[in-house]
């Protein structure tokens, strides 16, 4: 099974918010994830990222594939700096 962390698309129409989840990558956009890792709302100024970042270094550990949004956003909340690091030390 391959893991992806992914967005999901929550809110209503005209005004979207994301969950960011691990994921069956063979499992609808909106489906039925493993595990939530956080939330980013675009709408708001600045747009608000929360990430749980053991739980997203958990699934980075465990080789899950990540998509280019959701690589963006774990960069800015800071988790990847976090997992290169850890990667490096190694």
């Amino acid at each position: 099974m391959a893991v992806k962390i992914r967005l999901t698309r929550m809110g209503s129409k005209k005004r979207p918010s994301y969950r960011i989840v691990a994921t069956d990558s063979r499992s609808p956009r909106d489906g039925k994830y493993l595990e939530l890792i956080g939330f980013y709302n675009p709408i708001v100024e600045p747009a608000e990222i929360r990430v749980n970042e053991e739980v997203a270094l958990k699934w980075l550990r465990n080789g899950a594939i990540l998509t280019d949004t959701a690589r963006d956003l774990l960069s800015k909340a800071g988790v990847m700096k976090k997992f290169h690091e850890e990667r490096s030390s190694k």
